[in-house]
């Protein structure tokens, strides 16, 4: 059996794979939409890798405000920092569409006697790169919040899917509500925002569709 095409996995054999397996530190689970993966307080030694749907990392306050901090993609990983510092869960991993699960036990994997396996090293090098990539996406995310105004945090936002995307044209993973959730603003006030730029000439949308008409034709402070 090969292991599955996920970066975790870079440069680890089949024979590798297999004996991972053999250790008993992989499993799959499936999940319904809107199902809540991992619970705020959790612990887990366990990080999990999205095989098909999609999944968001979110926190929601007590008074029932919810904060959308990070969306998973199919093949992208989560919780492999809480799992290697064993401390409690400080956001939510909630399913937003019914979803299939690869978890990785990391508390059975970094036990003395495999060590010195050949896919060790593999894996502990895989899941570095993997959690300084996911920094810099943080640190994208630190940039959309950190902006007084609303038209600055949507067009860092918008700015920065174009540049990765290396198109001004293109469609974002959020509905409107989540947009508001991700970028910490009141969705009414999104919309308005929207509709404004909009007649601004500095963008054009439908739905969940953006595209950029000039990228630097704004101040922030409209």
């Amino acid at each position: 059996m090969f292991p599955p095409p996920y970066p975790v996995f870079q440069d680890i054999t089949a024979e590798e794979y297999e004996e991972m397996l053999c250790c008993g530190c992989i499993r799959a689970a499936e999940y319904k939409k809107d199902t809540v993966v991992l619970h705020i307080g959790d612990r887990t030694k366990e990080f999990g890798i999205l095989v098909s749907g999609e999944i968001y990392i979110e926190n929601i306050d007590l008074w029932g405000n919810r904060l959308i901090l990070h969306q998973i993609s199919p093949g992208g990983a989560f919780a492999e920092t809480y799992a290697f510092c064993d401390v409690p869960m400080m956001v939510d991993v909630t399913a937003v569409q019914d979803c299939t699960i690869l978890f990785v036990h990391l508390g059975i994997l970094q036990t003395p006697c495999h060590q010195s396996k050949s896919w060790y090293k593999k894996l502990i090098y895989n899941l570095l790169i993997l959690s300084t990539n996911k920094n810099l996406l943080w640190s994208n995310r630190v940039f959309c919040i950190t902006p007084k105004h609303i038209r600055a945090k949507v067009m860092t936002y918008l700015s920065s899917e174009a540049i990765r995307r290396g198109q001004r044209e293109f469609t974002i993973p959020f509905d409107r509500q989540q947009m508001a959730d991700y970028l910490n603003v009141e969705r009414s006030a999104l919309s308005k925002e929207l509709g404004r730029m909009k007649k601004d000439g500095i963008l054009t949308f439908r739905k969940n569709h953006f595209c950029l008409l000039k990228l630097d034709d704004y101040h922030g402070n409209k």
